[in-house]
Formats: structure tokens, C-alpha cells, sequence
């Protein structure tokens, strides 16, 4: 921020400790990331990319590494994060079905290509064969995996 803004340090400190208590890190702008638990790095991830206030914010497989529980409080955090700001999220995920509960439109990519497109709906209720491989889990079929 004191890059990309003209913010003064104490605007710059009032929107950071905004964005940590956001994301349920209140007070904790003083901990290093060795202090810090999995969770907590990706909710400060978060806070971070939330400060510029962005149109846009990627995350890509933004649950790895997590505890299914701990899983599905970030995503949680992800869609009360758009819904507060606004922003256009694009998350790429293998975190199938939590990323659809969050998520307005899918889109699947096999072998290089855009598979499948659409709301999640459609997606759900998709006939490709790719899709209705990839949605039940079934490791025999046609899509080829490398």
C-alpha cells in the first residue's frame, strides 16, 4: 500500500487492521508467518488482497493444504468477502462440491480445452461425459488424465 497508494501510515494501518478483523485476524498484524497457522496465513492472504480493494481477485486452490472443516470456513470467507466488496472472484479448485455453494458459474478445463461452462446448475446437470466423469469420481472413462 505504500507502493501503490498515497495513503498516509495511519490510513494505510486503519485499512489493514479493517481487513484482518474482516477476516477474523483482529489484532493480529503484528504476528510473522511462522506464528501463524494454515488457516490463518490464508485468511491473512485474503486481507491482503482485499486492501486495495480490487475488481478482480484470484485464487487459485486457495484450500490446499487444509482440513476439510477448515476448508469450508475459507470458502465460507470467500463469499462473504464478495458479497461485502463486490469483487469478481475466479477460483480454481479441485474442491468439488464446496466451490459450487460459493460460486455463480463453472467452467471446466480437460485436456487444455474449456470442457464444460455455465451456472452451476448446468453444470451439475451437465450430459458431457467429461463432466459426469469428474463430478462422480470415476477414474475409469473419458477423460484422459496425464
Amino acid at each position: 500500500m505504500r507502493e501503490k497508494t498515497k495513503m498516509s501510515e495511519s490510513e494505510i494501518r486503519k485499512t489493514v487492521e479493517e481487513r484482518l478483523a474482516q477476516v477474523g485476524l483482529a489484532g493480529m498484524g503484528y504476528k510473522y508467518p511462522a506464528e501463524v497457522s494454515g488457516g490463518m496465513k490464508k485468511r491473512a492472504g485474503l486481507a491482503r488482497a482485499l486492501a486495495m480493494e480490487p475488481e478482480i481477485v484470484l485464487f487459485d486452490e486457495p484450500t490446499t493444504g487444509l482440513d476439510p472443516l477448515l476448508g469450508k470456513s475459507i470458502h465460507r470467507l470467500i463469499g462473504k468477502m464478495h458479497a461485502t466488496f463486490g469483487f469478481t472472484g475466479v477460483i480454481v479448485s479441485h474442491d468439488i462440491p464446496e466451490v459450487f455453494k460459493i460460486s455463480d458459474r463453472v467452467a471446466m478445463l480437460a485436456n487444455g480445452v474449456i470442457a464444460e461452462a455455465g451456472s452451476t446448475q448446468e453444470f451439475v446437470a451437465s450430459k458431457n461425459p467429461v463432466v459426469r466423469q469428474f463430478l462422480q469420481g470415476d477414474a475409469e472413462g473419458p477423460l484422459t488424465v496425464l
